[in-house]
């Protein structure tokens, strides 16, 4: 929220709150952390995928979504799922366990990018990057609201109230989470250099045994015999 004075001294104030907020984190490893175990893990995911097809320019290659369940990921699920659990409690959901679904490697050759897509039937998704040279170190994502562009004027320039993308740098050692219905992208590397990371997502535990009942209750229902 944001209050200021008014200038022209018409109204006492005026208060600025912004409302349904989409959030993306960033988090950013500590560089002793980062640097070895990034060195390892590229080697482990050179190891673990070798022989594999040719990267061609302007094509994407990722790994199957599985390397949660490689011990040579360990630590870096462990890091995934700190942050996962520091944004679940953070924005207060009632749950009892979270567990990732999905975790795979993106490799990324000069000319490479990903067009805009969301990661349906998760919760929370992140990206964690091994490697991203300039040219290479961005993540876009989308305006959510499906009628932003109902009326849609010429603006003198792009600001946070206008823009319908936003685009979050990264580099080596940073992960960034987000909401997996929210629409993203990544543009074209335009580096000499392989864009390397590693996707995730979560989901909660027990979706179906208890966050996808009614919220409401009812009138209670009597026992009957056949109960």
């Amino acid at each position: 929220m944001i209050t200021t004075p008014d200038p022209m001294h018409m109204f006492a104030q005026v208060t600025e709150q912004p409302i349904f907020p989409t959030t993306i984190w960033a988090y950013d490893l500590a560089p002793e952390i980062a640097g070895p175990m990034n060195a390892q893990l590229l080697k482990d995911l050179n190891d673990l995928t070798s022989p594999r097809p040719p990267l061609v320019p302007g094509q994407n290659w990722q790994t199957e979504q599985t390397l949660h369940e490689c011990p040579e990921f360990a630590q870096l699920v462990e890091i995934f799922m700190k942050a996962s659990k520091e944004v679940v409690d953070k924005i207060e959901i009632d749950y009892e366990e979270f567990e990732i679904t999905g975790c795979w490697a993106n490799m990324n050759p000069k000319g490479a990018f990903h067009v805009a897509h969301t990661h349906p039937n998760n919760f929370l998704s992140g990206v964690y990057y091994l490697q991203a040279a300039a040219g290479a170190d961005s993540i876009t994502f989308h305006e959510p609201r499906p009628q932003i562009e109902v009326i849609a004027p010429r603006v003198k320039r792009d600001n946070r109230y206008n823009s319908l993308v936003t685009n979050i740098s990264v580099r080596a050692g940073r992960m960034v989470l987000f909401p997996s219905w929210l629409v993203h992208s990544v543009t074209q590397n335009r580096s000499d250099a392989i864009r390397i990371s590693v996707s995730f997502n979560i989901m909660f535990s027990g979706f179906t045994k208890t966050m996808s009942r009614p919220k409401w209750s009812g009138i209670p229902l009597k026992k009957t015999a056949a109960d």
